[in-house]
């Protein structure tokens, strides 16, 4: 991301080969893509199914599900049939079941170097996703590192973890694959922090970022956007998942809020507010939980400001799309574009900026249309 007006907002992503996960491109110049992994049983491809549609609805690019057993592997097909996004197949200590779930068109096979087994079975993996055109991840996992890796080392740490990646790696390209990515997690920030900054450096394989069971909502999305965040600062990361002890749905949105806080993605309105204080002309704090709500539908990328008193509120919404700023005598300021437009009551305000927001965004589609035409 360059901009050359604020150079100080300028982040320069690593380098990296481009692959693809289906139809989605995963390094290069491809946009970072944001994925979640489904929570249900996959054998009930009826209750999957409807997880990874409402998970592609909040903007999911790929979705991965777990395949433990057979009846896993036979409920894939189905559910990569109705999906409007990727399907990636998550494999662990069966490699028959990687093998499974490439003849059921997964897009992608995440295998577990510390647990998928010989390489000669490896191989077998190999061959199914160079049959059937999957993708792979080799998913390093602080949790569970080879055991020859464990007694070198004498714990999980980031040398361990990119030696176990780049062991993997040179087999896959022993093998002539090179369609993979690489991920090198843990639930420690420092240690997945050090791990892939390392990674990131011997190797030019996409990657795909996430702090892996960082927690509860609340918590795992904190300690995922320092983690993460951390690393797409840097220029490091090609595709993410944000891994909570929540709806698969919340993962996507504390993803697209990462990239968005850095300006990696625009997704969706992305509402400024302030926290309230005495000054506040309004009920901020209800205001924006119900326009949060209200808003969700809008995918159109565009900005809101919701300032409580006129100390910050003319100022911040110079810098987005559509504001409004609190006033006294039960009435605000609303601002288009940046400039004052009218005053407006704070009796139906949220009805009046939820129509101008949806108004707004028509308009910027029609100018992205036009622009579009025109460089044609």
């Amino acid at each position: 991301m360059q901009n050359h007006i604020r150079p100080w907002r300028n982040i320069d992503r690593r380098v990296s080969r481009k692959i693809h996960v289906g139809s989605v491109p995963v390094g290069g110049d491809a946009p970072i893509s944001v994925q979640t992994m489904t929570n249900t049983l996959t054998h009930d491809a009826k209750a999957t199914i409807a997880q990874v549609l409402a998970c592609a609805e909040a903007g999911a690019d790929i979705v991965r599900v777990s395949c433990p057993d057979e009846a896993s592997t036979a409920a894939l097909q189905e559910i990569v049939r109705e999906s409007p996004v990727p399907i990636v197949a998550d494999i662990h200590f069966h490699y028959k079941r990687a093998i499974e779930a490439a003849e059921a068109g997964a897009a992608c096979l995440r295998i577990n170097p510390g647990n998928i087994g010989s390489p000669e079975r490896v191989r077998e993996v190999i061959k199914a996703a160079k049959d059937h055109g999957c993708s792979m991840r080799i998913g390093v996992n602080a949790g569970s590192l080879e055991r020859h890796l464990l007694e070198k080392y004498g714990e999980p740490c980031p040398d361990a973890m990119v030696e176990s990646g780049l062991d993997h790696i040179k087999l896959l390209q022993d093998n002539d694959f090179h369609e993979f990515k690489i991920s090198v997690k843990a639930s420690d920030v420092f240690l997945a922090s050090a791990a892939y900054m390392a990674i990131a450096e011997a190797t030019d394989a996409p990657l795909h970022l996430g702090i892996t069971e960082a927690g509860s909502h609340y918590a795992g999305t904190v300690k995922s956007a320092i983690g993460m965040g951390n690393l797409l600062w840097a220029g490091i990361g090609d595709t993410i998942r944000v891994s909570l002890s929540a709806d698969p749905v919340e993962e996507i949105k504390a993803g697209f809020e990462i990239l968005k806080s850095l300006g990696l993605r625009h997704r969706g309105v992305n509402i400024i507010s302030c926290p309230s204080c005495a000054r506040q002309g309004f009920d901020v704090i209800a205001t924006v939980a119900e326009l949060e709500q209200r808003l969700e539908h809008v995918k159109t990328p565009m900005s809101l400001s919701i300032i409580g008193c006129v100390v910050n509120g003319p100022g911040e919404a110079l810098m987005t799309d559509v504001g409004f700023t609190g006033g006294g005598n039960g009435a605000g300021m609303v601002y288009m574009a940046g400039k004052q437009d009218h005053k407006q009551g704070n009796a139906g305000m949220i009805d009046h900026i939820v129509e101008l927001v949806e108004k707004r965004a028509v308009q910027i589609e029609a100018e992205r249309d036009a622009a579009r035409e025109a460089a044609e």
